[in-house]
């Protein structure tokens, strides 16, 4: 702060990779060290080993994309994204056919969008390799910090790598450090051994498996909706309250599938991979029109079934010297969509509370460095005050979505509520209704605060005294009689 420093980046990802330009951006000398290999070569291995290639990106990631002061990164990224407005829910009538039902996000009709994972990232490493003061360095892994002394300690892996069985490993000086180096976060552990940091790491019994729907062939050039199987604006589910099966699009008119189900099922399905076919024919019903049966197959058996963690830690940062952000902070399930753009927004807030010091250091006209090491030392405090629990309220969040989006995506009761908050926030804006989904998704506002608003809600329009009354059917689109079938909500008193 005040004076310019000099700043290591750990993982060239997209948030660290924000957090490198928000530091660029602001005059510091900045150093990025990945453990992989230049992530723009198609020939680096992913650190989760799977292909996948597209994300949600929402309100709150996009917001920490404009603050970092470069429109080319937000013209160029949005310019490459599909708007999903919805949901598109499958399911099977009880004459057996197969049925879509759109569910939008939003009442006021804004949308997430579908972004090329890879693409993100290029971008952002391609917008640094041009400034003057980033250097990358690929193929260096952390093996040791001292976060007193601010050194760090990297070998060379790979590429540049020792020809002797060590590899050869460099010492870095540096001010400030910023790991963003994911779920398994060496800046983590190493951060560990200074600070004393609370820390809960938890595997849910779900594993995942990557399906991809290929594009329609024959599609002309002048329509390129055509190409795409199914409806490219809606992120699909396939709910199955055990199992869930989803689709996002692609903009070469593919969509990157994913498979939730208990370990005991693929455990199942890897003994008998035949079984796989008849398996997605009475669980997904649509499915094996859009992914052939044999493709079903080879496609389970090729790519890695892997399990889902929910890390939770704090605080997030050590002295003056050191910050955990994204993953490495906050590893949450994949369930609301949140987990890139909770890091993103990371970036954000380090750096408005960063720069907000900053200014009181410039105030009181003070350049010692001891004064900026105390301030910024002050401001990581301040960060993870701030930030946990605010990571914590979206990890939280993020579990209770799966069961939401594999099960009560079907219930009344779900969209009762839903139709209830959409009405009051388009009828009465005044009062600030919307669902938990908007607030999320299409604000800023922290994740705790939306929790607590959601909970407030809640009380308001199901309180104790609605326990005296019942559902019963109503037209939010599940019936009785399958989906097609029109009912009326009514609220009556118990006995009537």
């Amino acid at each position: 702060m005040g004076e310019k420093k000099k700043v290591l980046v750990v993982g060239a990802g997209p948030v660290g990779s924000l957090a490198a330009l928000y530091a660029a951006q602001r005059g510091d000398d900045v150093e990025i060290y990945e453990l992989r290999n230049d992530l723009r070569d198609p020939t680096t291995t992913p650190l989760n080993f799977t292909k996948s290639i597209n994300l949600a990106l929402s309100e709150r990631g996009i917001n920490a994309m404009r603050r970092a002061g470069r429109q080319d990164l937000l013209d160029h990224v949005m310019s490459a994204t599909i708007p999903m407005r919805g949901r598109m829910i499958h399911g099977r009538r009880p004459n057996g056919d197969h049925y879509e039902e759109p569910q939008d996000y939003d009442v006021h009709g804004r949308t997430i969008f579908a972004v090329d994972r890879g693409g993100l990232n290029k971008r952002l490493l391609d917008i640094l390799e041009r400034m003057p003061n980033v250097k990358f360095y690929f193929n260096h892994k952390l093996t040791g910090a001292d976060f007193r002394k601010c050194k760090a300690w990297f070998e060379i892996q790979g590429r540049g790598a020792s020809t002797e069985s060590r590899a050869m490993e460099v010492e870095v000086d540096f001010d400030f450090m910023i790991g963003a180096d994911g779920a398994h976060s060496a800046v983590r552990y190493h951060m560990m051994k200074y600070a004393r940091m609370d820390y809960q790491q938890e595997y849910i019994d779900t594993l995942w498996c990557e399906f991809q729907i290929k594009p329609k062939d024959g599609a002309k050039s002048d329509k390129p909706m055509e190409k795409f199987a199914i409806s490219p604006n809606h992120l699909h589910i396939w709910p199955g309250k055990e199992f869930m099966f989803i689709a996002i699009p692609s903009d070469d008119g593919s969509f990157t599938c994913t498979l939730f189900a208990p370990s005991a099922v693929f455990g199942q399905l890897e003994l008998s991979p035949s079984i796989i076919p008849s398996f997605f024919n009475d669980r997904f019903p649509g499915v094996t029109a859009l992914i052939q049966p044999q493709d079903l197959i080879s496609q389970f058996l090729q790519n890695p079934h892997l399990p889902l963690i929910n890390i939770k830690c704090k605080p997030y940062h050590y002295a003056a010297s050191v910050v955990i952000l994204g993953d490495a902070a906050h590893a949450m399930v994949p369930f609301y969509g949140q987990g890139m753009n909770a890091g993103l927004e990371d970036v954000r807030i380090l750096f408005e509370i960063l720069d907000k010091y900053e200014r009181i250091q410039q105030a009181e006209a003070n350049d010692s460095h001891g004064s900026t090491s105390a301030l910024r030392a002050t401001a990581l405090a301040e960060y993870s005050a701030v930030r946990v629990l605010d990571a914590h309220a979206i990890n939280d969040l993020a579990l209770q979505n799966y069961i939401e989006m594999r099960s009560s995506v079907l219930s009344p009761t779900y969209r009762l509520r839903k139709f209830l908050e959409e009405f009051l926030s388009v009828y009465f804006p005044g009062l600030g209704w919307q669902t938990k989904y908007a607030r999320v998704s299409f604000g800023n506002e922290p994740y705790s605060t939306v929790v607590a608003k959601s909970d407030y809600q809640s009380k308001m329009l199901i309180p104790d005294r609605c326990a005296h009354y019942f559902l019963s059917p109503c037209a939010l689109g599940r019936t009785t009689n399958g989906p097609d079938a029109k009912e009326t909500i009514v609220l009556e008193p118990a006995g009537h």
